[in-house]
């Protein structure tokens, strides 16, 4: 158990968790599941999913607060600026909250919540998930909003040094503010089966949203490629989404019927029955800071072919992983490699290395050092706080000033229209956590 002077209260705040399944919501459920068990007091706040409303409570003690928000767009909610704030300031005090750490750029509520908390003085760490440009509309918009986020935060964290320099060129974060840890995989989960998929048929598995970012026009044309290359080849997509509709025409235009098959959306408890009955994993991503599909993937012993992008490089040891260019001529020659050293391969081997290299309690470890320096970072008043602000852009930083402005006038109104001392305190209550 973790020393009890350094119990640290956290509130985790993103659009994207449980019962939706990705990226971001494993890795916020695993990392608080993992600070529980440290000893410090965790919260998550995010929308409603459905009929997920109110307070739930998951495995560990670990509370949920589904606000009764419904999702606008992408599972986000839509952005109000101020609408938030009574919600937001009554769950931290309810819950004495001593940090707010926000996830994923794209995350509205993660913005507002932000925002809020350091109005009213509380330290705020904030994760970035994603890689952005800096050409296209929506990037331009985003790189905005995040360097409104990232102007007064006490330390960020990325996935990937990738993904670290990407942040710090869009946002103008000084580099010493922003730590790097990377994801990582629950391998109690994803192991290889006992007995390898046996005869002489090689199956390649796809698990992915079928989304252009995920590089799911890459798969059209790589796909009847290889199975002509190889009549002992066979493909298994699992994924959803609107790029689906094109793989099912290439699959009629080329009679792949019997060679490729489509899963559609794969429940995140299914996704190791899928891979242990494949050997080869292909992740045809046009941009990712991380992606922890890879490490699933070599956890359940299988090699990965995959784009060399963002942040892939840096995830797995060379002899695990085959990397193209994003281009089909590229990728197929990968997949070629990938096939000729797939019987010096062993799933076992794999598994237990990637036991090593990634492991969750590694993950909360290095987190919690990084809240030990966001709770020693100096108070700021508003003033010191408006010229960080104003340094964000000839208009835009008085724009964005001008939010802050009126943040801080409505919380002191929040302040004299419902005091502090009548929100009534969640008393502490611990669960005894068994050591991994």
């Amino acid at each position: 158990m973790g020393d009890q002077k350094k119990r640290h209260r956290i509130l985790m705040v993103s659009d994207f968790f449980y019962p939706n399944f990705g990226g971001v919501e494993n890795h916020i459920y695993y990392l608080s599941q993992c600070l529980l068990k440290l000893g410090h007091k965790v919260v998550v706040m995010t929308h409603a999913y459905g009929t997920r409303s109110g307070v739930r409570y998951m495995t560990g003690g670990l509370k949920v607060y589904y606000l009764p928000w419904k999702p606008f767009l992408m599972q986000n909610t839509l952005p109000t600026f101020y609408g938030t704030l009574p919600i937001i300031r009554t769950i931290l005090i309810r819950e004495k909250i001593s940090l707010v750490h926000g996830h994923q750029a794209f995350s509205t509520l993660c913005h507002e919540a932000l925002m809020h908390a350091r109005t009213m003085g509380y330290k705020v760490v904030f994760t970035d998930h994603s890689l952005y440009g800096f050409a296209d509309v929506g990037s331009i918009h985003m790189n905005k909003v995040l360097q409104f986020t990232l102007a007064d935060v006490s330390q960020a964290i990325c996935v990937s040094h990738t993904s670290k320099e990407n942040t710090v060129l869009r946002s103008g974060l000084p580099p010493e503010k922003v730590f790097v840890i990377p994801n990582a995989v629950d391998t109690a989960m994803f192991k290889p089966a006992p007995l390898r998929p046996s005869g002489n048929e090689i199956i390649i598995i796809v698990i992915s949203r079928l989304v252009y970012r995920k590089g799911a026009d890459l798969l059209v044309e790589v796909i009847p490629e290889v199975c002509r290359l190889y009549p002992n080849v066979r493909f298994i997509v699992g994924g959803d989404g609107p790029k689906r509709v094109r793989l099912e025409e290439m699959r009629e235009k080329h009679s792949l019927q019997d060679r490729v098959e489509m899963l559609g959306a794969v429940p995140h408890a299914l996704v190791r029955s899928v891979l242990i009955s494949g050997h080869i994993f292909l992740n045809s991503s046009l941009t990712e800071a991380f992606c922890i599909a890879i490490l699933e993937a070599a956890s359940c012993g299988l090699l990965t072919v995959s784009t060399r992008v963002g942040g892939v490089p840096e995830v797995l040891p060379d002899d695990m992983i085959v990397l193209a260019k994003p281009d089909p001529g590229d990728m197929v020659q990968a997949i070629k490699k990938a096939i000729s050293i797939l019987p010096k391969i062993d799933p076992q081997i794999m598994h237990n290395r990637m036991k090593e290299l990634y492991n969750w309690h590694d993950v909360a470890r290095r987190t919690e050092i990084v809240y030990d320096r966001a709770l020693k970072c100096s108070n700021q008043n508003l003033l010191e706080r408006l010229s960080r602000y104003l340094s964000c852009g000839a208009w835009a930083g008085k724009l964005f000033c001008l939010v802050m402005i009126i943040d801080f006038l409505l919380w002191r109104l929040l302040q004299i229209w419902q005091p502090a001392g009548n929100i009534e305190e969640v008393p502490d209550f611990t669960i005894s956590h068994d050591q991994d």
